[in-house]
This record gives structure tokens, sequence and C-alpha cells, in this order.
């Protein structure tokens, strides 16, 4: 039997409109599955942990977002006996343009029923006051992460996801942040050996994957399979020169310009001055002075499409 989790308010009620395309397939191919819906935030994870307590070998399709995809990381209770499937109907998808997937549902489908390619990825992991947090695609510090602040309680992302034009929204609050954040001071912390301090930092990130935010390559070179975790820190830079740089992030050129640092790592831990907005593939965590970044011991099976 196939187990969905499904995300109805995804982009604007779009999951909704998907799952029933969706539904009729499998009802037209006599598929055995069974369907949970999320009514709240961070239900796709209490769904999950229920669905996986028992640490049987089970495969878990999800529809929704980039958001939906990290609540459920967040549930698994063995990744090691799970099968990750992603049918992305999110307004960035950054987990499905990593990881190559098809972003048509129904052609998403066909692949997830007849599977022929799988990923076997590393999943982050978060600490930070005794708590832990997942993350498939990044978790980041400071400026992106105010900017996934922004986002998460702006109505306007509604409306721009209706016109099909939600990735603008990153773009503008992007600008914004930019333009009226205070860089701080922080030190870095690489595998417990090398301590790297930088002055007037705008963010810091550990990336899974090579792109967030809709498609910006902070770390064109992580490898979500590589058994390490990429890191990005923007420094010591004027905001006109960052916004110079901006764009250039959509094609991976930034990391060629100083200011931009980047490095791989088992582990980090970063300390700020002044506590920091944070980020878990989007989703935001309270202002934080510490944390530590890691990858999970177990590896989760993903189906290509």
């Amino acid at each position: 039997m196939y187990t969905f989790i499904v995300n109805p308010n995804a982009r604007s009620g779009l999951g909704e409109k998907t799952w029933h395309t969706l539904e009729r397939i499998l009802k037209e191919q006599e598929v055995s599955y069974q369907v949970f819906f999320t009514k709240y935030q961070k239900h796709a994870t209490k769904i999950t942990q229920k669905l996986t307590e028992e640490n049987m070998l089970r495969t878990i399709i999800v529809l929704g977002g980039d958001g939906t995809i990290n609540e459920v990381v967040n549930g698994i209770s063995d990744l090691s006996s799970t099968t990750l499937a992603y049918i992305p109907i999110g307004s960035s998808n950054d987990f499905a343009r990593g990881m190559g997937l098809s972003t048509n549902p129904v052609t998403a489908l066909k692949h997830i029923l007849s599977p022929s390619r799988y990923a076997y990825l590393n999943i982050g992991a978060l600490q930070y006051q005794e708590k832990k947090r997942r993350f498939a695609v990044s978790s980041g510090f400071g400026f992106d992460a105010a900017v996934c602040h922004q986002i998460h309680v702006s109505s306007f992302k509604k409306l721009l996801n209706k016109l099909h034009l939600g990735k603008m929204i990153y773009a503008a609050a992007a600008v914004g942040k930019i333009l009226t954040m205070t860089p701080r001071r922080m030190t870095l912390v690489l595998d417990n050996s090398r301590n790297i301090i930088f002055d007037k930092v705008y963010f810091a990130a550990a990336m899974n994957q090579n792109v967030q935010g809709g498609g910006l390559k902070f770390c064109p070179k992580a490898d979500p399979s590589d058994d390490v975790l990429d890191i990005i820190v923007v420094a010591g830079l004027s905001k006109l020169k960052i916004l110079i740089l901006l764009p250039t992030v959509f094609k991976g050129w930034h990391v060629h310009f100083k200011g931009i640092y980047t490095y791989q790592c088992k582990e980090a831990k970063f300390q700020s001055e002044h506590p920091l907005p944070v980020h878990t593939d989007g989703e935001p965590v309270f202002l934080q002075r510490q944390l530590h970044l890691a990858l999970e011991d177990e590896k989760l099976r993903l189906i290509l499409s």
C-alpha cells in the first residue's frame, strides 16, 4: 500500500486540486493507497511520526512544497527503513530542483508507482538549546533566514502564487532585508578543529542541496549524497556589492568573488554576537546565537523521477 501525505493548501490550494487528479489515476489503475491531509503547521510531522514509530519499512509520498518535505523528514523515526517519494507543487521546489525531480505531478506519480532509480540522501540536523530539527535542503543563519521569516508571514505570497509569480517574493524580500539588516560578528568552527572569526557577517548557511530560495545556488557544488555539509559565509561586503552580486547566485558565480567564503565539513558550529533568525528548509526558528549543524548517521532513500 502507498501512503500519501498531502498538503491541500500548498501553493494556494493547488495541492488539493492536484490530489484529485492523481486520485483518479490511482483508482483507474486499482492502486491500493491511503492518504492523510495536513491541517495545520507541523501536522505532517505528527502524521509521519505515527506512521513510522514501529520502524517498519514504509514508502511515504509527499505532495506539497519544501516546507511539507521538511515536516515529513522531521517526523521519520528511522531514516534507513523509510523510502521517500515527492510530488512537488510548492512555490520554490528547491528540493525537487536539486534532485532533478519532475514537476509534472502525473509524470512524477508514474515514476513513483514504477520506480527504476533511487538516491540515498544525507539529512542535516540543526541543534540549538537542546532542541533538534532536521533539514533536507539547507539551514541558514542571518540574512537568508530573515527572508524566510518575512515570507512565512507574508500574505502577499498567496497573491503571487495565484498569479504564478511566487518566486518574485523571494527577490523582493531579499533586497529589502539587505538594505535594512545590520551585519554581525560571527565565529565558525569546522569539525571541532578550525576556528574562523568573521566581521560584518550578513549570513551563514549549511547546504545539503545546491539550491535554496527558489533556485539560488549558494553552494553550487553541494551534493546531498557526499557525506559532507557545504558551508557558505558572506561577510565584509558593502550592501551595494551584495545587491550587485545577488543575481549571480542563480548561476553560482558569486563564489569567485571576495567576501564569499565556502567550506566543506562533517559538522559546523556558528556563534553570533547577537541573536539572529534561523531557518531549516525555509521554516523559521526563533532567534538564536549558537547553532550546531551536522549530518544524521543514516541516509534516506528517495525515488527519482
